[in-house]
């Protein structure tokens, strides 16, 4: 939709000069100001337990009283490894109101850069999900000697001083507590906006990750800006299952602290679809893959059924695209399109929507590339997909589009108090108070990343148009150049073809210094399952199924559709299906979803070569 620039936007910026010092003042102002309202949800039994921001108050202060009395100081380390749930949102809360710093971990981590990333970071406790999460701690208790307590969440405490529980550490507590009632409030009112909030690991595609430090202040300007602009209040309700370990979850757990609206909280993947419809949250935040998902099985859906069925459909997805090109291209409907609009929306869009609970105003979608046909398809249905862009180093959000001022393909404008620019080069460059103060123990990347006058190099390729909306080409390490001189860009065409194709997992283009390119072509279990039982092979594996002559010539059918749309020096010559699915576990798909390419290339460069003859 194409609106004023974003130095035109209407925003409140007291809200950013105005901002708390930290995350913790930021919680229990909330506390204070909202103690009666519902804070958080999650799963308990069959169904919802809800909790109001008193409950979680009472909670997080006991907790960060008991590291206190196991001897946490400011801006110390309490790592946290575990999955996204309720308790994820106790401990860091409560390791911001000791006045110490969390060093977030993912579940997936295997034992051996868990052991790097606790010791690296210095983290003095670390609070474990369960008994798989203390095993990889328990593998490498040599190489942590700084670590003197483990904080168990789930599953029975065993009979070792290095292990409490969760309601233990609350117990230990009490007792300070009693002893010194404002010893919290007392760390509370020595954090700086300059102190240390969170340690946050890259994804390292090469070497070890490094430890991206972030201050309170980077936390509470994300927050102010996102508040400032009035995109979401008081009254919305949240559903948040992205990893809290990375910085995109994060975020989107302190919103609620600034703007005061509840969140249900359950990191279950496979729960997403069925618990929007019961939760019927306002809005979410989500990887592309999740809404290529949620398209892709629609219409394989409707595919299979035929019949009346898909023609009302495929008649009402035409009405709906009509009209949001119309939207975004700034044109009224005519009256006959209105009156198309309104019979398609009652036989077929508000069927889809309730799918997602039919409150949504928007989804978020960041982490990745998302396609422009696919946020255009959802537009149709009237769902805003909102993209935004941002890194770890800058706290995530950087730029975001607008439900009022959104722009298919692009990153949107950038929040308020944040400068970018494009480098001569095409890199994008971001100046931000949500920027990181430098890598933990890393000097040289820090000098590398971060120019003198507070510059970020972001690594990435893109433009911005002449109504400010920032485009994001590719990754500026992925790009290649052919044996003939060509650039080519492959995350973008990943991008337009997981668009095209409902089969696709992910698509690898490769072609460095190479006379044409080929691709690697990973299929999506679910959906494929459901195209193999109408092609007569409901009992295959996965491996069979990409191996059938059937499979090859259906991927052929998408790929000839995606080079149609290509430069001849980007177009797929060749390519492989691949025999199963890429994974987190084998190293090839980050937790937020986010494919790792040069691990795929790595993993499969036989292939490659096979494809090169």
């Amino acid at each position: 939709m194409t609106a004023s620039r974003a130095s035109d936007e209407v925003v409140d910026r007291s809200k950013i000069e105005e901002r708390a010092p930290s995350v913790a003042h930021l919680f229990v102002d909330r506390v204070a100001r909202t103690p009666r309202s519902e804070a958080f949800r999650f799963p308990a039994g069959d169904g919802w337990a809800s909790v109001t921001w008193s409950d979680v108050g009472d909670r997080v202060h006991r907790l960060a009283a008991g590291l206190i009395a196991l001897g946490i100081e400011p801006e110390e380390r309490v790592a946290v490894a575990s999955t996204t749930r309720y308790e994820w949102v106790l401990a860091d809360l409560a390791v911001m109101c000791a006045g110490a710093a969390t060093t977030t971990v993912y579940p997936t981590t295997t034992a051996s850069d868990v052991a790097f990333i606790v010791a690296n970071s210095g983290s003095r406790i670390v609070v474990a999900e369960n008994e798989e999460q203390l095993t990889k701690l328990r593998e490498h208790r040599d190489e942590l000697p700084d670590v003197h307590r483990v904080v168990l969440i789930d599953g029975p405490v065993p009979e070792d001083e290095w292990v409490i529980g969760l309601d233990h550490l609350a117990q230990i507590g009490d007792m300070l507590l009693a002893e010194r009632p404002t010893a919290v409030d007392d760390r509370i009112a020595r954090i700086s906006p300059d102190s240390l909030a969170t340690l946050i690991y890259t994804s390292g595609t090469t070497g070890r990750p490094k430890g991206v430090r972030l201050p309170h202040s980077a936390w509470t300007y994300e927050a102010a800006s996102i508040d400032a602009v009035g995109i979401l209040d008081a009254s919305d309700l949240q559903y948040l299952w992205l990893p809290l370990s990375h910085v995109f979850g994060k975020i989107l757990l302190t919103l609620p602290l600034q703007i005061g609206f509840a969140t249900a909280v359950d990191g279950r993947v496979d729960r997403i679809v069925d618990n929007l419809a019961v939760v019927k949250p306002t809005f979410m935040g989500a990887a592309p893959r999740i809404f290529e998902k949620a398209y892709a099985r629609i219409v394989a859906t409707v595919d299979a059924e035929g019949g009346a069925k898909k023609r009302i459909f495929d008649w009402a997805i035409g009405v709906g695209l009509a009209a949001a090109k119309a939207r975004q291209a700034g044109t009224p409907l005519s009256r006959m399109q209105k009156a198309q609009y309104a019979v398609a929306d009652r036989l077929v869009f508000r069927t889809i929507r309730n799918r997602f609970g039919g409150r949504l105003k928007f989804f978020i979608s960041g982490s990745a590339a998302l396609d422009r046909n696919v946020a255009l398809w959802f537009d149709a249905v009237g769902i805003i997909v909102l993209e935004g862009y941002g890194l770890t180093e800058t706290s995530a959000a950087s730029l975001v589009n607008r439900p009022s001022a959104y722009r298919f393909g692009t990153v949107g404008w950038p929040l308020p108090g944040t400068d970018v620019r494009i480098a001569s080069d095409g890199e994008v460059l971001i100046k931000s108070p949500g920027v990181m103060s430098g890598y933990h123990h890393n000097p040289e990347a820090t000098e590398e990343s971060l120019t003198s006058d507070g510059w970020f190099h972001t690594g990435d390729i893109g433009t911005i148009d002449a109504d400010g909306y920032l485009r994001i080409t590719d990754r500026k390490k992925d790009m290649f150049k052919t044996s003939n001189g060509k650039y080519v860009a492959p995350s973008a065409i990943a991008a337009t073809f997981k668009g095209l194709c409902p089969y696709v997992g992910e698509i690898i283009v490769h072609g460095e210094g190479k006379s044409y390119c080929v691709a690697l072509i990973s299929l999506d279990g679910e959906a494929i399952a459901e195209w193999a039982v109408e092609n007569g092979m409901a009992d295959k594996p996965l491996k069979e199924i990409a191996a059938a002559d059937a499979t090859v010539s259906m991927m052929s059918t998408y790929v000839d559709r995606l080079n149609a749309g290509l430069n001849r020096w980007e177009q797929v010559k060749r390519f492989t299906i691949l025999e199963r699915e890429l994974t987190v576990e084998n190293g090839e798909i980050t937790p937020s979803m986010k494919l790792k390419r040069k691990k795929v290339v790595d993993n499969f460069s036989d292939r490659i070569s096979e494809l090169y003859g």
